[in-house]
């Protein structure tokens, strides 16, 4: 169920503009000059009441002393501040929102690649549409608020200080009225601003849902036609669909009731202005030319306010943003290098578990407890056992994906704590059961193994995974389009450009967690011998589904929620007729 967002504290308003300001700090010249920009066509604003008000005082007290030549004058006076209004505005809205796309930019990058360092628990519990919908749409009115926030606020100040300067000047008592109610408008405006923020964040959520929907229904389209289960999904999809409804439905009441309200004190402060103007002037303490002016002045200084009020919309939305920005950013690695971790260099692939122990932080129990291992460099190692017991969460603890809650994982008698995490896990290949392509040619998927690789290099490393020959007979070879996920491709020919694609990269230490389980018979026996190749010279922990694929190895581990109860080879765990020779048995059976 979707929780109401909560009400945001000034303390949490603090540290969430603390996140936000870095951003301007490369940019702060630019942020000067538009706010300078702003200063010049605040200052066109202004000078038009004068004008107007000096010329009808002169026609009012002293007709003759207004000549032509001094109208043509101030109006050449106001034209050129014009031209200077124009290039200033166009600054601001050009350079002054490029300013706000490199921010947004900015963040952007700066979220992807936190992304890229959150662990697997961090992604086992959120959904990718949520994190793209944070990633693309969320950020999207950065850009206006990056801009125009400071713009209209230093715009509206100065145009409110120096408004209410020149009117006091005019009629201190209509002034004071006047600017009474400007609180009053605010408090007001703000009794729907609220609940509009809290409706943007909403509506933000329920996008998230309906991208996470979206993505999750098109990446398994085959078992949906496979099931003829379309009526479902969309059924599924128009729960969320009418749900986001309902939220747009309550935030666009808010956005009627907040933009009528200030159209109301506009209507309401106009009047006070002519009404009580009025009064003053037949009361002879305020001239007709002052009156004027006032009007004039106090559009002006409506405008701006009404402006700062509505951009209250824009604001609450980059704010939005900006708050589901910092609640990813702030989410913590967990994993991540320790102070003083060096590269980790010529590995001999010697492995050791020293009492490593590990528990998932939503589970109730220990999956692995105390495991003690040891593996030579070069050996291979099968893990065998029934689901659940730990094989693949094991393997998991070798490049930190996870981190053990106690014990010691060493490499060639070294803590792996003490390497850093990206030289550690280049030294470690993996082949998995759910093989990942991603959209792009053969040769880009083959390369992933290790970039900027050379076309022979990529091609020579197919070959010892068997993979050349399928490879040259698609339609344009290593140029071949995937598809999305490797689509286009079958089970054993994506199974064999992963292969390919850890060969390329040369690891000393590989994990194969059960890289031929989902495969029919024939590419099974064809991978298998890419496999084989593979693992000639490397320390190897292969995640064992069909038994037979494992009888040749040297050391098998029979792994169970009891810890590791059985190791041997093929023909000694089989005489000693243990959990290994049930769990065989009742595989050769089921063949």
């Amino acid at each position: 169920m979707q929780q109401t967002p909560k009400k945001r504290s000034a303390s949490e308003n603090l540290r969430i503009f603390k996140h936000f300001l870095p951003y301007f700090k490369p940019r702060l010249p630019v942020l000067a000059l538009d706010l300078f920009c702003a200063s010049l066509t605040t200052v066109c604003d202004l000078v038009l009441p004068l004008i107007v008000r000096y010329i009808t005082n002169m026609g009012a007290t002293n007709l003759s002393a207004l000549s032509i030549s001094m109208v043509v004058r101030l109006s050449v006076l106001y034209v050129l501040l014009r031209i200077v209004d124009t290039a200033a505005n166009y600054f601001m809205q050009s350079v002054g929102h490029v300013m706000g796309t490199h921010i947004e930019t900015d963040m952007r990058r700066d979220l992807f690649a936190h992304l890229q360092d959150l662990p697997h628990a961090y992604y086992s519990n959120t959904k990718i549409g949520q994190l793209m919908s944070r990633i693309t749409s969320d950020l999207f009115d950065i850009t206006e608020f990056a801009h125009h926030f400071p713009e209209e606020l230093f715009i509206t100040s100065i145009k409110v200080v120096i408004a209410f300067v020149i009117l006091c000047g005019m009629n201190v008592p209509l002034t004071l009225i006047i600017f009474a109610m400007l609180p009053l408008m605010v408090l007001c405006s703000n009794h729907f601003a609220k609940p509009m923020q809290r409706t943007f964040k909403e509506s933000r959520h329920q996008l998230g849902e309906i991208n996470a929907r979206v993505e999750d229904s098109l990446s398994g389209i085959r078992v949906v036609k496979s099931f003829a289960n379309e009526d479902v999904e969309k059924d599924k999809f128009a729960k969320d669909n009418q749900a986001f409804l309902g939220v747009k439905k309550r935030m666009y009441h808010n956005m009627a009731g907040f933009h009528s309200v200030t159209r109301m004190f506009d209507g309401i402060m106009y009047i006070l202005v002519v009404c009580v103007g009025a009064v003053f002037m037949i009361m002879g303490r305020i001239s007709a030319a002052d009156l004027v002016a006032y009007l004039l002045y106090v559009t002006t200084l409506l405008a701006s306010v009404r402006r700062l009020v509505e951009f209250t919309e824009s604001f609450q939305r980059g704010i939005t943003g900006i708050e589901r920005f910092v609640e990813v950013m702030e989410e913590p690695p967990q994993i991540a290098d320790l102070p003083g971790a060096t590269e980790l260099k010529d590995v001999r692939g010697e492995l050791e578990f020293d009492d490593v122990s590990f528990a998932y932080e939503d589970g109730d129990r220990d999956v692995l407890s105390h495991i003690n291992l040891h593996v030579r460099p070069g050996e291979s190692v099968a893990l065998v056992g029934p689901s659940g017991g730990g094989k693949t969460t094991l393997c998991n603890l070798i490049p930190r994906f996870y981190e053990a809650q106690s014990g010691v994982i060493r490499i060639d008698g070294k803590d792996i704590r003490s390497f850093t995490l990206h030289s550690l896990r280049k030294q470690i290949g993996m082949v998995q059961q759910d093989v990942y392509l991603f959209s792009g040619t053969v040769l880009s998927n083959i390369e992933y193994g290790r970039p900027g690789a050379s076309r022979e290099e990529v091609i020579e490393a197919a070959k010892l995974a068997g993979a050349h020959g399928f490879i040259m007979e698609l339609e344009n070879g290593y140029d071949a389009y995937v598809g999305e996920h490797g689509v286009k491709l079958s089970g054993g020919q994506k199974q064999r450009i992963s292969i390919a694609r850890v060969f390329l990269k040369n690891p000393p230490i590989l994990i194969l967690d059960e890289a031929t389980s989902a495969l029919d018979n024939e590419s099974e026996h064809l991978v298998q011998k890419s496999l084989e190749g593979l693992m000639k010279g490397r320390t190897t922990f292969t995640i064992a589904h069909r038994l037979t694929t494992i009888r040749g190895t040297a050391t098998i581990l029979v792994l169970t929620d009891e810890g590791i109860v059985e190791q041997g080879s093929h023909a000694e765990l089989m005489a000693r007729r243990g959990v290994y020779y049930n769990l065989y048995s009742m595989y050769r059976e089921s063949e």
